[in-house]
């Protein structure tokens, strides 16, 4: 009796040992897309199939912004910080006038923590597309691979794997950079038979690259870890993005600039520039909707001159936007305050990436403050 439960407890440690080492060898791939219609998507799933043909390989399908598409509302949204968490990343968008889609371009943008941190070098990147009509689409693959190249990824083409299979009696997306598929040609179901096909082969090709090339967990934890630490330098993106903080306003009453409590930072501003209110008056009567975007712009951009002083002049302390609230003098039956507020949360994002991301709260007053049009009232978190 005891040497049978001996030997179940020693196939029972074996069994463990042995999905501990599987976990262990397997590879994770991330399929992240941007699509408009659907077409892409269906690419990714093809390439996703063809990742996990083999043994030891996952695939996930994420995209990089939600989607109000029925066939894409469902998938995941990506961040970015997690792009460094992988073996491997294939790549889909659709093609915009020779180049990537302004979804995918802006999501790319946000990854310069990524890209000083060193987090995504040395790890293999694929690319496919959405071509349209196919014009442009080898611009548009080469201009993905540019940005790739930047972070130093391995850029693993398709080359003519699986020309020999496809029907060559229609015109077909293919491309030694990476699998197209011409949406527009409505006369054969997109993507096209032999366009899936190629799609599943640059999948399982790219499967093999990430599999030899993965990082072990020693490494991949100190990826996580130096990932967690970078933070995003803020300075050097208002300086990409010409972006130029006013001089700190004064106060026109008993009152501070700004109020600390614990890491909380709060702050009320107005659209003050240069001791004047930028487009004072009520939307519709006196300005105009756009005049009040400006305004917001002009108000948030006075916020953050001012939490830059509440952060010791060093915005890199900032660790969340926590809340936004814009208050409109507005007629009564005004219903657009939101619009009114999408410059100021739209700033904050560009500004501070995931960490700019925000609840907020919009309303109308019939009146504010030293006639403007707009008011902001902000809590960030910092160091």
């Amino acid at each position: 009796m005891k040497k049978s439960y001996s030997f179940l407890i020693g196939i029972l440690v074996l069994f463990v040992i042995n999905t501990a080492m599987a976990q262990k060898q397997t590879a994770k791939v991330l399929v992240l897309i941007y699509s408009d219609n659907g077409g892409t998507y269906e690419l990714a799933k093809e390439i996703a199939k063809g990742i996990e043909s083999g043994q030891n390989v996952q695939a996930t399908i994420k995209q990089v912004k939600a989607s109000d598409n029925p066939k894409l509302k469902n998938i995941p949204v990506a961040t970015v910080e997690e792009l460094a968490t992988y073996d491997g990343i294939a790549f889909g968008s659709p093609v915009y006038f020779g180049n990537i889609s302004t979804g995918m371009s802006e999501f790319l943008s946000k990854t310069i923590g990524l890209w000083t941190s060193h987090a995504l070098e040395g790890k293999p990147a694929t690319v496919f597309m959405s071509a349209g009509s196919g014009a442009g689409k080898e611009l548009a693959l080469q201009s993905f691979w540019n940005s790739l190249a930047v972070h130093g990824m391995v850029l693993v083409p398709n080359g003519i794997s699986g020309y020999e299979n496809i029907d060559k009696t229609i015109p077909q997306g293919n491309s030694v950079l990476g699998t197209t598929s011409l949406a527009s040609l409505n006369t054969v179901e997109r993507p096209s038979k032999s366009e899936r096909y190629l799609a599943e082969v640059q999948g399982k090709n790219f499967a093999k690259v990430a599999y030899a090339l993965r990082g072990d967990e020693k490494v991949k934890s100190g990826n996580k870890a130096e990932v967690a630490e970078n933070k995003i330098d803020v300075n050097q993106v208002l300086k990409d993005k010409n972006i130029v903080l006013p001089s700190l306003p004064k106060p026109v009453g008993n009152y501070e600039l700004y109020a600390r409590s614990g890491n909380l930072i709060f702050i009320n501003q107005v659209a003050l520039k240069n001791g004047k209110i930028v487009n004072p008056g009520k939307v519709g009567v006196n300005v105009t909707e756009e005049q009040v975007k400006e305004a917001t712009a002009v108000t948030m951009l006075n916020v953050l001159a001012i939490l830059k002083e509440a952060a010791g002049g060093d915005l890199n302390r900032v660790k969340k936007c926590v809340q936004l609230i814009g208050t409109f003098n507005t007629p009564d039956t005004y219903t657009k305050h939101a619009e009114l507020m999408n410059p100021a949360s739209d700033l904050t994002v560009e500004i501070f990436g995931d960490k700019g991301k925000h609840t907020r709260n919009t309303s109308g007053a019939s009146s504010l403050p030293v006639g403007s049009s707009v008011s902001i009232q902000a809590i960030f978190e910092v160091e």
